[in-house]
């Protein structure tokens, strides 16, 4: 499948990505698809469309399990372990030390963050919601080109939209709708790549994953009650039942963990540099691990949450996968896929507008930003981590002097 070469490349191109994918989960994969078939060629566009909606069905993060799977494709189960450590140390990082820094703070001023490092996370907040907006669009016109795509599509994004406002765990509803939709009507459908990706786990492995799965969510709450063992489960559990990826995770994990744990003050400060660097989303665990009051060593605290967040992927996606390849030859799996994906365009475009949308609102000065961020990329072809940086630097100069 590939040697210390070939595992070389998928480090370093995941690395790169890691250090340079702001957005969030939405911006990734427009990201993904950009490096590895326009740039690198791992695949084509259909075995990517695949890959993503097998994925976007899964609880869990969306976007770092795509990476793991192409990884996978690249280099082999090591090469999917060395895609995902790549992509999400950088990110872990930076959570961390934010995380430790802010205890840090408290100790000496307070609870209240200086005004430059708030109007720095506004810009990073503008900057990230401009690549959102630019990656939304491309995902569009990959997964959504026909009409009856289209259609599902809108109707993905307005059952998203009333999912993220009143029932936020039931996103799933509407890439079940998608599926649904697309398996009526079979004949609209492209046909699929004669061959699956080649990603073949047998059934019972995946099986014994799904087995795994279900016995770790039951027996670890049982046996943690307190200290990292408590945190390993319960970032496990937010992993395994999260659906829509990492926006969503973020308030569910604001109901996992009191303020008792984690002041709201600095939830939300950890929130917004989540939002606001490279990577992905979920490793908004490490800033809690790192955070977490009752925890007293950071460091370990932000390493157990990352692991316990990030684990249940492992399992999930042996058996979505050995699920998938027993699905893939019915007569009606080009149909449901279509449906799939193009429910997965109308959910990234929801949350666009909320969470990604509404914040804007509420803050002019990351709107502002946003939208010169988005010249940037868009009318000038400026490199993202540029505007980012720039970003970040007008949001310090200008947060002391007005208001947020």
């Amino acid at each position: 499948m590939g040697g210390r070469g070939v595992l070389l490349e998928v480090a370093l191109r995941f690395l790169r990505l890691g250090l340079t994918s702001f957005g969030g989960p939405v911006a990734h994969l427009g990201y993904f698809r950009r490096e590895f078939v326009e740039r690198a060629r791992w695949l084509d566009d259909a075995t990517f469309g695949e890959m993503v909606a097998i994925c976007s069905v899964l609880p869990g993060p969306s976007s770092s399990q795509v990476g793991i799977l192409l990884g996978t494709l690249r280099a082999g189960p090591l090469g999917g372990v060395v895609a995902w450590l790549c992509f999400t140390t950088p990110s872990a990082l930076a959570l961390a030390t934010f995380g430790i820094g802010l205890r840090v703070a408290h100790v000496h001023s307070g609870p209240h963050l200086p005004d430059a490092l708030t109007g720095a996370l506004i810009g990073l907040q503008g900057s990230a919601s401009a690549v959102v907006l630019l990656a939304v669009a491309g995902m569009f016109r990959s997964l959504a080109k026909t009409a009856p795509a289209r259609a599902i599509a809108g109707l993905g994004f307005a059952l998203s939209l009333a999912a993220i406002v009143y029932a936020p765990q039931l996103q799933w509803v509407a890439l079940l709708s998608g599926g649904a939709i697309g398996a009526a009507f079979p004949g609209l459908a492209p046909p699929l790549p004669a061959r699956a990706p080649p990603l073949h786990v047998p059934r019972v492995a995946g099986i014994a994953a799904a087995v795994a799965l279900v016995l770790a969510l039951v027996v670890l709450p049982a046996f943690a009650h307190a200290g990292y063992l408590a945190l390993f489960a319960t970032f496990f559990r937010a992993g395994s039942l999260v659906f829509g990826g990492g926006h969503v995770v973020l308030p569910f994990l604001q109901q996992l963990i009191g303020s008792d744990r984690v002041d709201v003050r600095d939830f939300f400060a950890g929130y917004g540099a989540a939002q606001a660097v490279p990577g992905p989303l979920f490793t908004f665990a490490s800033f809690l691990g790192a955070s977490d009051k009752t925890i007293v060593t950071p460091a370990l605290g932000a390493l157990v949450a990352t692991l316990g967040i990030f684990a249940p992927s492992f399992l999930l996606l042996p058996a979505g996968i050995a699920l998938w390849g027993v699905l893939r030859g019915f007569a009606r799996a080009p149909a449901i896929l279509m449906g799939l994906n193009a429910a997965v365009v109308g959910l990234l475009a929801a949350v666009a507008v909320d969470p990604i949308g509404v914040a804007l609102v509420r803050v002019p000065l990351a709107a502002a930003i946003a939208l010169c961020a988005l010249l940037a990329l868009e009318r000038f072809a400026l490199p993202a981590w540029l505007v980012v940086l720039g970003s970040a630097l007008a949001g310090a100069s200008l947060g002391s002097v007005l208001p947020h």
